[in-house]
């Protein structure tokens, strides 16, 4: 399991960091809220530990920029703040879990497997839907074992509406998660920017492509779009 520890403290994070090694886990460090915000960017974690007193970019707020872009990223907060105003705040701002310092690592560990066993169906590596296989490591996607190919803003696209499945994605968030996902290139080739035309122009293009798959897109007239399986996928 990947890990993205956040923490400035040099001393703690290298202590943390032989800890969940120790205990099986592969950990990737940020000192600072930009470097932790890039990664979680470009990068697949299982949990992501984000202390709040990060410089340059708090804590809190890589956690809503994250909410935006991977809103099923298991994250857990820490921080030296245990008073109740501030563990709602942070849990309000979407952490799946609190932890204040100074802390025992039995708890910290017992914390990220709890965790871990709750995001599991959503936001493994690879999830299998209908007749589509998404391997979000390798980046690699086949329907009925035939290899698909989508394009960064198709991948995105279908990333985050596979990770809120049963919920309705809003263009909003699309637009939120391609302003930070590095595909402006993309669009600059093609269809503009996040426009809400742009964004019908690509769920129409995921449309087709998952047309063997036994998925659709349905669009929910005001709010966004859902993924949906056809009857008997």
């Amino acid at each position: 399991m990947r890990i993205l520890l956040a923490e400035d403290d040099a001393i703690l994070a290298d202590a943390l960091t032989a800890n969940l090694q120790h205990a099986g886990f592969e950990v990737e460090t940020a000192e600072n809220g930009p470097v932790a915000e890039y990664l979680l960017t470009k990068q697949h974690f299982d949990i992501a530990i984000l202390d709040i007193g990060l410089p340059m970019l708090d804590g809190l707020s890589v956690l809503k920029r994250t909410r935006a872009s991977k809103p099923a990223q298991p994250i857990l907060l820490l921080t030296a703040l245990c008073d109740l105003e501030h563990r709602v705040e942070g849990l309000n701002a979407g952490a799946d879990d609190y932890l204040t310092k100074p802390f025992d690592f039995p708890e910290l560990e017992a914390r990220l497997r709890a965790l871990m066993r709750r995001a599991k169906p959503a936001s493994g590596p690879v999830q299998q839907v209908a007749g589509l296989s998404f391997d979000r490591e390798a980046r690699r996607a086949t329907i009925d074992n035939e290899a698909v190919d989508f394009s960064p803003r198709e991948w995105s696209l279908l990333d985050l509406l596979l990770t809120q499945r049963d919920k309705v994605v809003t263009k909003d968030q699309i637009a939120q998660m391609w302003a930070g996902d590095g595909t402006r290139a993309e669009a600059s080739r093609g269809s503009g920017d996040a426009a809400p035309g742009s964004i019908e122009v690509y769920i129409h293009r995921l449309r087709r492509k998952l047309e063997p798959s036994g998925i659709s897109i349905r669009t929910v007239r005001g709010l966004g779009y859902l993924l949906e399986l056809e009857p008997g996928a």
